[in-house]
């Protein structure tokens, strides 16, 4: 936006302080402009405020301010508590100062989009933006499944209270106007909606998978039977465990939570870690970018969910690094803390390689610009989640080692299938991810696992004998090609781990068997339509974390192929929760905490139906919602209208 149109008319005159504040940019914050008023001098407020001009000895009276409304935000802020006061906007000498010198990043890049100066350590004046961290600060960190602790940020304090209300329900939260001065900002609990409302799962924790790259022992018969059966006579103990802790918690409470506080027109951002205090300039700059200005009073703010993330197929589509940077700042903007990139499949393989260098296709990107996208996803506090996907899907490695195909027993080549019967096929596989990880330093990876084709013909035994016969030979009598599947699944997840954690796809999941998935693997849920599909709570009810990726509502298929049809941001912003996982109907919200959040993903199976720039327009009101819904899964406050309104004025 414009400076001058930051601040506004900009005339001042001695003894026009009323009619100095009206002139500041209108915004729910109702800086200065009473419940109707333009703030010009026909304006209640103005009137009552300004002295008598035929009596100049008479000093001004105070300003009168109505409460201030929630920021003009997408996500839509969880908790606001309104106050009387002129609010914020930038100002010329404003800058922005920090308490923490760790947050020199965050401070400089709200600075350079609000055109104002960094201040580094210093005290905050008048018109100066503060960033602070508080609480415990070696919950700081990027990544993992949970973290952190409780927000206790700065408070409003005054004589009088005032109705606080829920931004995205539109409720109200409790308390009596009685003055007008501004509202207290103790602790509040909105609207507790439902359960998808919470502040993020109370389950799971950043511990690391187990196990090594060498030889694994397979998980044999019973054994594997009886743990499961263990695991799932646990589960409706720990869902219930999860849904209450996660109910007792608030929206300033979690490693992603920040307070927003503005007061005597300073704004102090503080957070237990960094990403919160980025959230909370997020929500500063959006709320300028809407407004003008940022109401006065206090906010308080967490995700319902830890993972919130988009996905990009840019194996069977080539995207630029500058597309793909340009995305990283939308997705920052919109709070979003993962970026999927699936760089491998039958089409192509997208990244430079040094271990395998004739498996890399002619338009691919250099390792020297993947670094610049984990360096800005960084900074924005989106971890990157690469993935190569095996053992399906390996077309591109496959076509420069066609002796790794996998044959049926007529010896006919399976599109896309590496033989997981063969050693070399695992040591070439591990050689990539050994490589990928040190180039992408996140803690997610992605594996894959689905849709291997040995797995989704009828009788799979019958087909690939001599994957059969591998199977009983390593793993026992007992042991099918699923339990081979499983095993690669497990290996390969080892290779990336233990530091990190690691997902795959729901349909690379079985049912029975001799051999078991590792028990921390993450499940992306993206379809129940596979042979032999389980429905969703089979996975949680097994007490695995589940990632929504739902195909239903958050696939953008370019081309439409197979019955997809692009989504729509309106179907997903009315119809979609994170506990949506398969077609439209809600799992119990019991399995809420196992549910870690979801991702839009772009697929590219008709690669040339669109071009990157359609693709940037076609997904960005869809990306909007999404945002929304896994910020905050409750029936939102604002129509669908005036969503799109809104995220109009923000990019606009």
């Amino acid at each position: 936006m414009p400076r001058a149109a930051l601040v506004g008319g900009g005339v001042v005159a001695a003894g026009a302080v009323a009619l100095t504040i009206g002139l500041w940019p209108a915004g729910p914050g109702g800086a200065g402009q009473g419940e109707g008023g333009r703030g010009d001098s026909k304006s209640p407020t103005a009137a009552a405020t300004a002295p008598h001009p035929k009596d100049r000895s008479k000093p001004p009276s105070s300003p009168t301010y109505a409460l201030s409304k929630p920021p003009s935000t997408i996500p839509a802020v969880r908790e606001h508590t309104p106050a009387r006061g002129p609010g914020w906007h930038p100002e010329d000498k404003a800058r922005v100062v920090v308490g923490d010198p760790g947050l020199r990043d965050e401070a400089e890049l709200l600075a350079r989009e609000l055109r104002l100066r960094y201040g580094g350590e210093a005290r905050p004046r008048s018109g100066d933006v503060q960033l602070d961290l508080t609480g415990d600060r070696t919950a700081d960190r990027t990544g993992g499944r949970e973290g952190g602790g409780g927000q206790t940020g700065p408070a409003i304090t005054g004589p009088g209270a005032a109705t606080r209300t829920s931004p995205t329900t539109g409720g109200p939260i409790t308390a009596t106007e009685t003055g007008p001065a501004a509202a207290d900002a103790g602790p509040v609990t909105g609207d507790a909606g439902p359960a998808t409302a919470d502040a993020g799962p109370a389950t799971g924790d950043t511990a690391p998978a187990t196990g090594d790259t060498g030889p694994i022992p397979a998980r044999m018969g019973s054994g594997a039977q009886a743990a499961q059966t263990a695991q799932a006579a646990q589960t409706a103990q720990a869902a219930q465990a999860a849904q209450t802790a996660q109910a007792a918690r608030g929206p300033g409470e979690g490693p992603e939570a920040y307070t927003l506080v503005v007061k005597d027109r300073v704004v102090r951002i503080t957070a237990p870690t960094q990403a919160g205090v980025f959230h909370g300039t997020r929500t500063l700059k959006q709320s300028v970018r809407a407004d003008g200005t940022v109401p006065e009073g206090v906010v308080r703010d967490a995700p319902a969910k830890p993972r919130r993330g988009f996905m990009l197929d840019m194996a069977r589509k080539h995207f630029s690094a500058d597309w793909i940077e340009r995305r990283i700042e939308e997705l920052g903007d919109l709070k979003y803390n993962e970026l999927g990139l699936h760089f491998s499949d039958d089409q192509a393989f997208r990244i430079a390689s040094e271990s395998h260098p004739e498996v890399v296709s002619a338009d691919h990107l250099t390792k020297a610009q993947v670094r610049r996208i984990v360096d800005l996803a960084a900074s924005r506090h989106i971890t990157v989640v690469p993935e190569i996907d095996s053992p399906g899907h390996l077309g591109a490695v496959l076509k420069a080692h066609p002796d790794l195909r996998l044959r049926d027993t007529r010896g006919a080549v399976t599109q896309g299938a590496v033989d997981i019967g063969n050693p070399k096929a695992a040591r070439i596989v591990d050689e990539l991810l050994r490589e990928y990880a040190e180039l992408f330093p996140g803690g997610r990876w992605h594996i894959g696992a689905d849709e291997y084709q040995a797995l989704v013909v009828r009788d799979p035994e019958a087909s690939y004998p001599r994957l059969a016969a591998a199977a009983r030979e390593r793993l026992g009598p007992a042991a099918s090609i699923q339990d081979l599947a499983t095993r690669w699944l497990n290996d390969r997840a080892r290779v990336i781990g233990p530091a990190r954690d690691v997902r795959a796809w729901n349909d690379g999941f079985f049912r029975g068997g001799t051999v078991a998935a590792d028990a921390d693997l993450e499940v992306a849920y993206w379809t129940g339509k596979e042979i032999g599909a389980r429905d969703p709570v089979e996975y949680l009810r097994e007490g695995r974390d589940v990632l929504n990726y739902n195909d239903e509502f958050l696939y953008y298929v370019l081309g439409e192929p197979n019955d997809f049809a692009y989504p729509t941001g309106r179907r997903i912003y009315e119809q979609w929760t994170p506990r949506v996982l398969r077609g439209t109907t809600p799992v119990p919200a019991a399995y809420d905490g196992r549910i870690l959040g979801g991702s839009f993903a772009v697929w590219c199976d008709l690669a040339g139906a669109q071009t990157q720039d359609q693709v940037a327009r076609g997904i960005r009101m869809p990306l909007r919602a999404t945002a929304q819904k896994l910020w905050d899964a409750r029936e939102p406050s604002r129509s669908w209208a005036d969503f799109e309104r809104l995220a109009g004025r923000l990019d606009g």
